[in-house]
This record gives C-alpha cells, sequence and structure tokens, in this order.
C-alpha cells in the first residue's frame, strides 16, 4: 500500500471517529459546595481504536472495573516502567485480574498507529488494551482523566525524535466508570494489586 492511500485511510477513519465523537458527550464535571472538583468528574466517555483495529467505547468495559494509563510507546522509561508495574499487579491478582480491564490510552497518536500500538504491547500482560485514534478525541479522553501532556521540542536535526510530558498515574475506575483511586507513579506492583483487590467484591 503506497504512502498515499495509508494517509488517505488514516485521514478518512480519523474523520469517521471525529463524526462519531459529536453525537457522544463526555461526562460533565461536577463540583461540590466549595466549587472543588469531585472525584465523579474524573473520567467520561471515549472512542478510540484498539491495537487491533477494533472501534473501542467505554461502554464496551461497563461490566468490568478498568486500570486506565496514558502514556506513548516512545517513552524511554516511564511509560515502560508502569506498564511493567501494571502486568505484575495483574499476575498477582490471579483470577481476581478476570474482573480488571487495563487500558493503554497514547498521548502520541501520531507516532502510536494501531499496528506501533500493537506490536509494542507484544512486551506486556496480555489483558492490556492499547487504544489510540484522532487527536481530537484523545485530548478529549486526557481532558476527561485531567491528564496533561505535551510535545517537548526535538533536535532540529530529527524531527521526529520528539518525547512528550505527560502525567503517569494509573486510575483504577469501578463498573460502569466511577473514578475510585489514582495510583503514583511508581507504585510498587504489591501495593497496587492490594489497592485493586480493596475494591473488587
Amino acid at each position: 500500500m503506497t504512502m498515499v492511500w495509508t494517509r488517505a485511510l488514516r485521514g478518512l477513519a480519523a474523520a469517521v471517529l471525529v463524526a462519531l465523537l459529536g453525537n457522544f458527550p463526555l461526562q460533565a464535571v461536577a463540583a461540590d459546595a466549595e466549587g472543588e472538583e469531585k472525584a465523579s468528574s474524573i473520567g467520561g466517555r471515549f472512542l478510540l481504536y484498539s491495537h487491533t483495529g477494533e472501534i473501542v467505547a467505554d461502554q464496551h468495559f461497563q461490566d468490568k472495573f478498568m486500570l486506565v494509563y496514558f502514556g506513548y510507546t516512545f517513552c524511554p522509561d516511564i511509560c515502560p516502567t508502569s506498564l511493567s508495574i501494571i502486568t505484575s499487579a495483574l499476575e498477582l491478582l490471579g483470577k481476581d485480574a478476570e474482573q480488571i480491564q487495563p487500558l493503554f490510552i497514547t498521548v502520541d497518536p501520531d507516532r502510536d498507529t494501531v499496528h506501533q500500538m500493537g506490536a509494542y504491547l507484544e512486551h506486556f500482560h496480555p489483558s492490556i488494551i492499547g487504544l489510540t485514534g484522532p487527536m481530537q478525541m484523545i485530548d478529549r479522553v486526557a481532558k476527561s482523566y485531567k491528564v496533561r501532556y505535551a510535545k517537548v521540542p526535538p533536535p532540529k536535526d530529527d524531527p521526529e525524535n520528539y518525547a512528550v510530558d505527560h502525567s503517569a498515574g494509573t486510575f483504577l475506575m469501578a463498573p460502569g466508570g466511577r473514578f475510585l483511586v489514582k495510583m503514583a507513579h511508581g507504585i510498587p506492583p504489591e501495593e497496587m494489586a492490594q489497592r485493586i483487590r480493596d475494591f473488587l467484591p
């Protein structure tokens, strides 16, 4: 397939998802009496491509706990460390891990194609689903999780070799999409597994 056709197909796919997004509202932000955001304002709707090329929505996981992490496949250390911790925590949970759907949402969709995400996730727990899509949709889901990210200017002689600064916490969401807890980067897998187990029925 030529580069022109590849770009055309990616553009068409992006247009379809963005069109669907127009009728796919995000969860509204709530505030308490003091004007501070409630935990219920974290998280929301999404419609993205999985690392196997399928269109995936949050509603596909309504009956499971979601373990949500934002990052990118070209990340040199933070993301592979976090995904390794998630992998170890899921292994420690044993059969209880069947109640969890881990999601890896890219903040670098320009480079993190479906193929790139699929190849990268071969190194981590097989239940992790990678999600990518048009930047507009990544921006919306990241905003709904209060995740910040920004490109770091690359070397002038290698414009594609850029890094992305991003929030590195892992979110645990209850069935139905309710926010439960955000776990800091570097949490030991044993602690992550226990914190997840505390919420399981």
